[in-house]
């Protein structure tokens, strides 16, 4: 199912959206001061969560891989920096944590969706993740995450997107 979500997204090959967010230190990141890296930039409801926990503890492990490969692991939730460093310490994680507490980022990528239960409506984050290139594109997006394997699965396609970019 993730595959065959990611492969037919429409947002391939588009400009990633520039965003500047505090990270877990309450300092500025911003998507284009990482230019000439690779992106993995996901989309998380909370921290401290089953699933949640499960993605973040799964990325730490594999962030060596990640480092080795130029590439940067961005997580972004609705949660407070503060919160971003009790989850943090709790599970050791080594990630930057972004905090989007107005939503704008995750609306501007998709991960703040409209949904409804009978008549009622109501906005709920998505679990979503996108691979970004060193000039900024996005290489790879997955608008649906079964958090499990995730990270392998992510792991696999930035090999694959660095085979079929040379000199990137």
């Amino acid at each position: 199912m993730e595959q065959a979500a990611s492969s037919s997204s429409p947002i391939i090959g588009k400009q990633a959206p520039d965003f500047t967010l505090l990270n877990q230190h309450s300092q500025d990141v911003k998507l284009s001061g990482l230019k000439g890296k690779w992106v993995v930039l996901y989309f998380y409801p909370k921290d401290d969560t089953p699933g949640c926990s499960c993605q973040a503890t799964e990325f730490t492990s594999l962030l060596q891989n990640f480092t080795d490969m130029g590439a940067v692991i961005l997580g972004v939730s609705p949660d407070s920096p503060g919160m971003h460093n009790m989850f943090i310490d709790k599970y050791d994680l080594k990630l930057t944590l972004l905090s989007d507490p107005d939503r704008k980022v995750m609306q501007q990528y998709g991960a703040w969706i409209s949904s409804t239960l009978g008549t009622e409506a109501y906005y709920r984050i998505i679990r979503c993740t996108y691979l970004i290139d060193p000039d900024g594109v996005i290489r790879r997006h997955w608008p649906e995450v079964i958090p499990q394997g995730h990270a392998e699965r992510v792991r696999q396609e930035l090999v694959k997107a660095k085979s079929n970019s040379p000199g990137v």
